[in-house]
C-alpha cells in the first residue's frame, strides 16, 4: 500500500467510527495538534456556534459535542476520495435535523486532509452553511 492509500485509510477510518457513534474513536485519528475548521467560513452565524476554528483533539472533542446538542446527523456519506502525497480530500453528502426546530437539512461538501505520520493534522470543511441554516428557522 503507498502513502496516499494509507493516508485514505485513515480518513475512512475518522469517517467509520464517526458513522458508528464512535466520537473517541474518531478523535484518535487527528493529531493532539490539529489545525481543524468545520465549516470553513468568515463569518459564522450565531446559530452555528460550532463553526469556528480548533487546534487540539480536545477543541476537536468539543466541536461534535457542540454539534450534537443542536444537530442530529442522519447520514454522512462520503462518496468519492482523492489522494495527492499528504493531502485527502473527499466530496460527500449529508443530512441530518436541527433539533431546536424539528427541520431537516441536506448538503453536499468537500473536506481536505492533510496527514502526517497516520494522523490528521489539518481539516477543512467546506459547504454551503445556507443549506444548514434554513433549517434553524420553522415555518
Amino acid at each position: 500500500m503507498n502513502k496516499e492509500e494509507q493516508n485514505i485509510q485513515v480518513v475512512k477510518r475518522n469517517f467509520e467510527a464517526f458513522g458508528q457513534g464512535d466520537i473517541q474513536g474518531a478523535l484518535n485519528t487527528f493529531a493532539e495538534n490539529v489545525d481543524f475548521q468545520s465549516p470553513v467560513t468568515r463569518h459564522a452565524h450565531p446559530q452555528m456556534s460550532w463553526a469556528r476554528p480548533r487546534h487540539s483533539r480536545e477543541e476537536v472533542a468539543a466541536f461534535f459535542k457542540e454539534l450534537s446538542e443542536k444537530m442530529q446527523v442522519r447520514s454522512m456519506e462520503p462518496i468519492e476520495f482523492t489522494a495527492q502525497d499528504d493531502r485527502v480530500i473527499v466530496e460527500g453528502k449529508n443530512t441530518g435535523i436541527v433539533k431546536s426546530t424539528g427541520r431537516s437539512y441536506e448538503h453536499d461538501w468537500v473536506m481536505v486532509f492533510t496527514i502526517r505520520d497516520g494522523k490528521i493534522v489539518r481539516h477543512r470543511h467546506y459547504y454551503d452553511t445556507a443549506d444548514v441554516l434554513v433549517a434553524f428557522h420553522s415555518g
